[in-house]
């Protein structure tokens, strides 16, 4: 049916603690990059988000969405890109059904756009009102969107890339099919290079005739990949190099988390856009930066120092593949939602209500519709029963000088391996190599 049941799941939990207690204990602390949520709220510190502020988020929101008593209700204001909408509400029912009870009432708008919009310049004059408060995926140094994990999560239909939780599984066994030193000794990448002119860019290193720069790169055809079943895109079947190449789309891309996961080094083309989990990552630990104007010899070098520092660099790869594999897997997920929603619902300065023009939406009337990869992804994503224990323990705020030292690590370690590529090509040139 396309209606919500009311008492078919519990609309709270009872303490693991006993009956004095109504909150369970937090199961841990939650992972660094939490600390961001701070950051992405600091606009409205001040000032709090009133009603105003967030009506002018519907200038690009493609819904908005309320919980009120722990009921999710959502008025569509536009179209979104294929399923990204479905999904990504699919995720905000999933968490009510992990900590039912332990979110508040709120009202939010979220735009399913890859680029963000809400420009911080705008808003940077004393005499300026506070920005919208607008969730989206991604954001820059320039814009001050709300970053929220992204629909493929609890998967993406359309090219059949399952959810998180079961892929996750899957990347790690296919990790252990190939030993990183049996890798080949390459960087790979695979993806539509249409959608940018950097990725067009990329497409030069290729292997030509007349030079190697180390990559391998191919073209994604996701057309001629439905039509034949997906064969050539299992992404725990990508785990074959020792290098991955990560470069941006238009805005950010969702196959960062799947590149990471590998085992291979992440070699990440500069990028000038982050989501919510990228800011806990460091260059020459988790993956090792690429220039974006000169792809190809950063290109080259990496793969080159790599195979000459083998140890090293297995050890970028084991470290970005542990940081998706236990600060990533899904637990962490729903923690920052459950994380970015309470302190956002903190801010609001207006009583929360069921939007005049909205639907209620549960499990039941997002599932029971759907058919095919939808109503797969959505069965296998299906959270069945409250969580045993609480969300991780949400960490501090930066102080200016941690905060500081975060920026300068990333600066000074990007610098650092610049110099070493600047380097091996005076070297290079000498030698005529």
């Amino acid at each position: 049916t396309g209606t919500c049941p009311k008492d078919n799941y519990p609309t709270s939990f009872r303490s693991s603690a006993g009956e004095g207690e109504s909150d369970r204990s937090p199961s841990a602390t939650c992972p660094d990059y939490f600390r961001w949520i701070h950051e992405d709220l600091r606009p409205w510190e001040k000032t709090g988000i009133t009603r105003e502020a967030l009506e002018r988020a519907n200038a690009t929101a493609i819904f908005r969405l309320a919980i009120i008593n722990g009921r999710i209700y959502v008025e569509k204001f536009r179209e979104a890109f294929q399923t990204r909408d479905v999904f990504t509400i699919w995720g905000f029912v999933q968490l009510l059904r992990r900590y039912p009870g332990k979110i508040p009432d709120l009202e939010l708008m979220f735009d399913c756009v890859d680029w963000p919009v809400v420009k911080a310049a705008e808003f940077a004059g004393v005499d300026q009102p506070p920005p919208p408060p607008l969730f989206r995926y991604c954001a820059n140094d320039e814009t001050l969107d709300i970053v929220f994990p992204d629909w493929s999560y609890w998967g993406w239909a359309e090219v059949n890339i399952k959810p998180w939780e079961s892929l996750l599984k899957e990347l790690r066994e296919g990790n252990q099919r190939t030993k990183w030193i049996d890798r080949e000794p390459y960087a790979y990448w695979k993806g539509n290079p249409t959608v940018a002119e950097t990725r067009l860019d990329l497409m030069k290193c290729n292997l030509s005739e007349v030079y190697d720069w180390k990559a391998r790169l191919y073209k994604q055809d996701w057309v001629k990949e439905s039509k034949e079943g997906y064969k050539q895109s299992d992404l725990a079947s990508q785990c074959h190099h020792r290098y991955k190449i990560y470069i941006e789309g238009s805005a950010w891309s969702v196959s960062e988390k799947y590149i990471l996961a590998c085992d291979s080094v992440t070699l990440m083309v500069k990028p000038h856009y982050y989501d919510f989990f990228t800011r806990g990552m460091f260059p020459g630990h988790h993956y090792w930066p690429v220039k974006e104007d000169d792809k190809c010899r950063s290109i080259k070098f990496a793969v080159d120092w790599g195979n000459l520092h083998m140890r090293k660099a297995q050890d970028i790869g084991k470290k970005a593949s542990e940081f998706v594999q236990q600060e990533l897997k899904m637990d962490y997920v729903y923690d920052y939602m459950f994380h970015l929603l309470i302190q956002y619902s903190k801010l609001l300065r207006f009583k929360p209500e069921i939007p005049q023009n909205s639907t209620e939406l549960c499990s039941e009337a997002m599932a029971c519709p759907r058919d095919g990869n939808e109503r797969k992804f959505m069965m296998e994503s299906l959270v069945k029963r409250p969580a045993e224990t609480g969300p991780c323990a949400m960490p501090p705020p930066y102080d200016p000088a941690s905060f500081y030292s975060v920026l300068k690590r990333r600066q000074s370690t990007t610098s650092r391996i610049e110099q070493w590529e600047s380097k091996y090509w005076r070297k290079q040139n000498k030698t005529g190599s």
